[in-house]
C-alpha cells in the first residue's frame, strides 16, 4: 500500500513540477539573455487560462484531433509511473522496460503527429513531417544511450538499472560518457529546444513542434503543452537516473524520502541552468543540419555501446 501511494505521489509531484521546471528554465534564459523574466509561476497562469477557454475544433477533422490531446497526456503520465524518479522497486516499474518507454514516447509522437496531419493546414502538416524527421534519428539515438546503461546492469528494466548503477557511484565507466553526451543530444532534440528546435518561436517556416499545436485552443491547447512541459521532466529524471542515480531509493525504505526530495529539486535546478546556459550560448540549426546533429548523437551513443564491449564496462 505504501509503494502504492508512494507511485501515485510521484506521478503527481511530475505533473505538478512540469510547468515549474519549464517556467524556471525560461526565466533563466531570460535572466541569462539580459530580459526580464515573467516568473516561474507564469505556465500555471497559462494552463489556468486555457483550461478555462472554450475549446474549436478545425473544420474537416475528425475524432482523433479531439482524442490525441488526451492521449498524450495519459501517456506521459504513465511514463511518470515507470521512470524512478523517487523511488526504485515502484508497482508500475516492471509493467514496461526500457524498449516499452521508448515506444511508449513514440505512441505520444504518433497521436501528436497524426492529429496535426487530421486538420490539412500546411503549417502543422509541414511541423508533423520535421517531427518525424528527427524522430527517425533520435529514437535509435536514445536506444543506444539506454542499451550502453543496460548491458552493465545486465537488465532492461529502468529500476534494475538505477539500483545497480546507484551502488557504483564512485566507478567510471567510460561507455557511460559517451552515452551521457548523446543522451543530452537527444534530449534536445525531443524536446524542441535550441539547436534543433527554438519553443519561443512565431515563425511558422521555422517551427517543429509549436507548428503542430496551432489548430489548438481552449483545454486540448492546455493538455498539449502540459504533456510537452511532463516530456522535459521525464526526459531530465530518465538523465537524473541514469547518470546521477544518487538518492534515489529502493521504496521499502520510505524513511530516507525526506532527504530524497530536496537532491532531486537540486538536480532539477541545476538541470535547468544547463540548459538555459546551452540555449543562450548556441544559435538554432538549419533545419538541414538538424540530421546531421542527430546522427552525431547516434554515433556518439554506438561508440559508447563499442566501447563497453572493448574496454570490458
Amino acid at each position: 500500500m505504501t509503494a502504492l501511494l508512494l507511485e501515485v505521489a510521484q506521478v503527481l509531484l511530475v505533473a505538478f513540477l512540469a510547468p515549474l521546471f519549464a517556467g524556471l528554465l525560461r526565466a533563466l534564459r531570460a535572466i541569462l539573455q539580459n530580459r526580464r523574466p515573467a516568473g516561474c509561476w507564469q505556465n500555471y497562469r497559462d494552463l489556468y487560462r486555457l483550461f478555462h477557454k472554450e475549446s474549436l475544433q478545425a473544420e474537416g477533422t475528425s475524432w482523433l484531433f479531439r482524442f490525441a490531446p488526451y492521449g498524450i497526456f495519459g501517456a506521459f503520465c504513465l511514463a511518470a509511473g515507470i521512470i524512478p524518479i523517487l523511488a526504485t522497486g515502484l508497482p508500475l516499474a516492471p509493467a514496461a522496460d526500457v524498449i516499452a518507454l521508448v515506444g511508449l514516447f513514440a505512441l505520444a509522437r504518433v497521436f501528436q503527429v497524426l492529429a496535426a496531419m487530421d486538420t490539412g493546414t500546411p503549417f502543422a502538416t509541414l511541423g508533423a513531417h520535421r517531427e518525424m524527421l528527427i524522430a527517425g534519428l533520435a529514437e535509435p539515438a536514445l536506444l543506444a544511450t539506454l542499451f550502453t546503461a543496460s548491458l552493465l546492469s545486465q537488465s532492461t528494466s529502468l529500476s534494475v538499472i538505477v539500483a545497480h548503477l546507484e551502488q557504483l557511484r564512485f566507478a567510471l565507466h567510460p561507455s557511460m560518457v559517451f552515452a551521457a553526451a548523446a543522451f543530452f543530444m537527444v534530449l534536445l532534440a525531443e524536446n524542441a529546444r535550441i539547436p534543433v528546435d527554438n519553443p519561443a518561436t512565431h515563425l511558422e517556416l521555422t517551427m517543429i513542434h509549436e507548428a503542430m499545436l496551432l489548430e489548438y485552443s481552449g483545454r486540448h491547447l492546455a493538455l498539449m503543452e502540459w504533456g510537452a512541459q511532463i516530456k522535459l521532466v521525464l526526459y531530465v529524471s530518465i538523465g537524473i537516473a541514469l547518470f546521477l542515480p544518487w538518492g534515489i531509493v529502493p521504496a521499502a525504505e520510505v524513511a530516507a524520502l525526506p532527504l530524497t526530495l530536496p537532491v532531486l529539486l537540486l538536480k532539477f535546478a541545476a538541470a535547468a541552468l544547463i540548459l538555459a546556459l546551452v540555449e543562450t550560448l548556441l544559435a538554432k540549426l538549419r533545419l538541414f543540419r538538424a540530421p546531421e546533429f542527430m546522427a552525431t548523437a547516434f554515433l556518439l551513443g554506438v561508440i559508447g555501446l563499442l566501447s563497453f564491449f572493448m574496454l570490458g564496462a
